[in-house]
């Protein structure tokens, strides 16, 4: 059997660790060889595969520590004549076993992949997102490693607005049109009046008169405030805050949200404020890795090549959580239609009754994906 593995949209610290997982199951079965796709799906295109049976073992635990994508990732535009083409070129090669790592995007592709070949062609999605909006299933492999860097990063940041405590600081996060990542800067909150003081979730129409007044009620109880806010916020008629700076068919670059909320303070209260943007350093930042997230992103891997072993296709491994009072969870198959390009947003009940931050009852969901307890700061006691 010979295996092509294809990653697909951004990069997040465990992709890598997913990659892990196939290679190593592959590697238990002496008939299975692996290949991937060079930078994606335009690596089908182009015909360029590289192959990834062999690798000693020493340099396969590399990959649990390097960020990115080794094989490369893709974000084109395709059209049908390319699926087409590329089930064509997948046959032609013996690639009859393919496995999709990515989000709702590339569950998409694997899906007419899938249906173009009327079966000739086996697939199985492996799921990856920072963003967590991937459906049905509970969380993706990404998600949780990101919103440890974003957790962390937001506690560090109000450290640093405690000890000058003179401006508003924006801390704009990614996660395009749904707010996981935004509402994971909660976990840095520990005592009353650290960081973060307000959280805007782009499931919420932003109103800046709003914005406003919440930033001026929490001007009378400190004057150093820190606000996360998402990178997808739309305002009450559904326009992006900040001019987007690229629209393609598939994705949105948004503009820089963060700066147009500091410069609001500034006119509108005349008080200072500066924004920080995340940006890569999110998906990019394995120091920050959480040990759930790379096992399930192994888990998932492997599972991908049984379920190929097994004759399952068009589905996609998931994580469902166990309602146990101890974090568990199992790794169930879910239908590829289920996911395709269907984007999960954060629900209603993690969020604060004034829309401005998160419920304890997403606290209690995203902590147990941490793994670990955020850094407890040296606080000087007055005497």
């Amino acid at each position: 059997m010979k295996i092509l593995i294809v990653h697909g949209g951004g990069p997040t610290a465990v992709l890598n660790s997913s990659l892990y997982g196939v290679i190593t199951e592959a590697n238990k079965h002496r008939d299975v060889e692996v290949y991937a796709a060079k930078q994606g799906f335009s690596g089908i295109l182009n015909e360029q595969f590289i192959a990834l049976s062999g690798i000693e073992q020493a340099q396969l635990k590399k990959l649990l520590v390097t960020p990115g994508s080794v094989i490369g990732s893709s974000r084109d535009v395709v059209k049908h004549a390319d699926y087409e083409k590329a089930t064509q070129i997948l046959l032609k090669n013996g690639f009859e076993h393919v496995l999709f790592n990515g989000g709702n995007g590339t569950m998409d592709t694997a899906g007419k992949i899938g249906e173009i070949s009327n079966g000739r062609i086996k697939v199985i999605g492996i799921p990856k997102t920072v963003d967590n909006d991937l459906s049905v299933i509970d969380h993706a492999p990404g998600f949780a490693s990101a919103a440890n860097f974003i957790a962390h990063s937001t506690k560090e940041i109000g450290e640093d607005i405690k000890s000058l405590p003179i401006h508003v600081s924006i801390i704009e996060v990614m996660g395009r049109n749904v707010g996981w990542l935004t509402a994971a800067s909660a976990l840095a909150k520990k005592d009353v009046g650290d960081a973060p003081h307000l959280i805007y979730l782009p499931e919420v129409a932003f109103d800046e008169e709003v914005f406003l007044a919440d930033i001026t009620e929490q001007l009378k109880h400190q004057s150093g405030v820190v606000v996360v806010v998402s990178e997808g916020l739309k305002n009450t008629a559904g326009e992006p805050l900040a001019p987007p700076i690229l629209k393609t068919d598939r994705a949105i670059y948004f503009g820089d949200v963060g700066t147009h909320l500091a410069q609001l303070v500034i006119s509108e209260l005349g008080y200072k404020a500066r924004s920080e943007k995340l940006g890569l350093f999110t998906r990019a930042a394995v120091k920050y890795i959480s040990d759930v997230d790379r096992t399930e992103a192994i888990e998932v891997g492997k599972r991908a090549v049984q379920a190929l072993l097994q004759g399952d296709s068009q589905q996609m491994v998931g994580i469902m959580r166990d309602e146990q009072d101890t974090y568990c969870v199992t790794y169930p198959l879910i239908p590829l239609e289920r996911v395709m390009l269907e984007e999960k947003q954060l629900p209603r009940q993690f969020m604060n009754e004034q829309k401005n931050g998160v419920s304890q009852s997403f606290i209690d969901w995203c902590k147990p994906l941490i793994d670990e307890e955020l850094t407890d700061f040296f606080k000087l006691e007055e005497r």
